[in-house]
């Protein structure tokens, strides 16, 4: 079922006038199973568990946590336990400057509404994604109370962060604007202070500088003292409007492309992208070799909104056959893999060496599942439709 389905369903069983941003969280509940279903039945149940149980672990004294440099160095403060972790100092793009007496700047990129502040920190964009560091305080808040999750496909790593929802839309030199499906990934520094990392993908490919302009229309967190409520999605929510227009430089240092070109069935591998923190597999189908022009989309959503593209696709008479796409490492460890979209699918990096990759892609479902639980060495390796060596070093 598709999630534009599941809105369509829950608009009408819910509530007839629920609204768009109650229907994103109720997505979002959503979003969290399908992830506990990418790292297998044991690890699964150790993330359920640090999603709703964490709540207290490792904040600092908010005495002390006031004298932490912050901004400038956010990625510094949770690039170890973020999902996308690894080292990003020699990457990043320090978004404040320091004025003649040493005090930061941060008056550009600093938006306040509701009583919430909003401070952009940091860039770092490969090409592909662009990375963000902020900074979000309220005096009226209280943060520790928001439970952490794995950012790791083991639990044993013991790695948590803590997560930051964000509502809004986002678009990169006056590009149509898309919706904001991530949440930030992050550290609670003390009750009204909360510092965070956030992965927008681009449609395409860039190159040199941007601007990337955020219209966020509402933030929110969950708190472990509501485990027992119905509505602990977002419990702490607050409509508002911080709009920030965030510069970026491309920064190709570090970043391959591996061209593959390999066709098997409806499915072609095209390349794998390499950058220090992620790995992007981009592959195309027979629905994705057609595109939808922006008046065929316009004119189809004025007659359904909220037809998704595959059902454009049907009703046009074109196929539109989705892949499922794993990866591991030259030492056999599944990558952590994030949401897969019709195109692309993205992994996490995590601060690996990468050799060498296995790429699988199928078109069933089932067997991606088997092969997520059973590893490498599943016997669902012999059915995906795609199965490639990709040397990296």
């Amino acid at each position: 079922m598709t999630d534009e389905k599941l809105d369509q369903i829950l608009k009408q069983a819910l509530a007839p006038e629920i609204s768009d941003r109650e229907i994103r969280l109720h997505r979002r509940g959503k979003d969290k199973i399908k992830k506990f279903g990418k790292i297998g039945t044991c690890a699964a149940a150790a993330v359920a568990a640090a999603v709703i149980g964490i709540g207290g672990l490792g904040y600092f004294n908010p005495v002390l946590a006031a004298k932490i440099p912050l901004i400038g160095k956010i990625f510094e403060k949770v690039e170890d336990d973020a999902r996308y972790s690894g080292d990003y100092t020699d990457k990043k793009t320090v978004l404040t400057n320091e004025d003649p007496a040493g005090n930061l700047d941060t008056s550009d990129y600093t938006v306040s509404d509701q009583g919430i502040t909003l401070t952009a920190s940091e860039a770092y964009c490969d090409g592909y994604s662009i990375f963000l560091t902020v900074n979000i305080a309220s005096e009226n808040a209280d943060f520790t109370h928001i439970p952490e999750h794995y950012t790791s496909m083991k639990a044993a790593d013991g790695r948590t962060a803590a997560g930051f929802y964000i509502d809004g839309t986002w678009s990169v030199d006056g590009s149509a604007p898309e919706w904001i499906e991530n949440t930030f990934d992050g550290e609670v520094i003390d009750s009204h202070t909360f510092a965070g990392m956030l992965k927008i993908d681009l449609a395409e490919k860039h190159a040199g500088s941007g601007e990337l302009n955020l219209n966020v229309t509402g933030l929110g967190y969950d708190d472990d003292r509501m485990l027992d409520s119905e509505q602990i999605s977002a419990s702490h929510w607050t409509d508002g409007s911080w709009n920030i227009t965030v510069p970026f430089e491309v920064n190709g240092t570090d970043v391959k492309t591996i061209e593959v070109g390999e066709k098997a069935g409806n499915i072609t591998l095209e390349d794998v992208v390499v950058s220090p923190y992620q790995v992007i597999v981009h592959t195309t189908t027979p629905g994705k070799q057609r595109e939808l022009t922006d008046d065929r989309r316009e004119k189809l959503l004025s007659e359904d909104p909220d037809m998704t593209d595959a059902e454009m696709f049907e009703l046009l008479g074109w196929s539109y056959e989705p892949c499922y796409t794993i990866c591991f490492d030259q030492d056999g460890e599944m990558l952590y893999a994030d949401t897969e979209i019709a195109g692309r699918a993205g992994f996490a990096v995590q601060g690996k060496t990468l050799n060498t990759l296995y790429v699988f892609i199928f078109d069933n479902f089932d067997d991606w599942i088997q092969m997520e639980q059973e590893g490498m060495s599943s016997s669902a390796a012999d059915r995906a439709v795609i199965a490639r060596e990709i040397q990296v070093a």
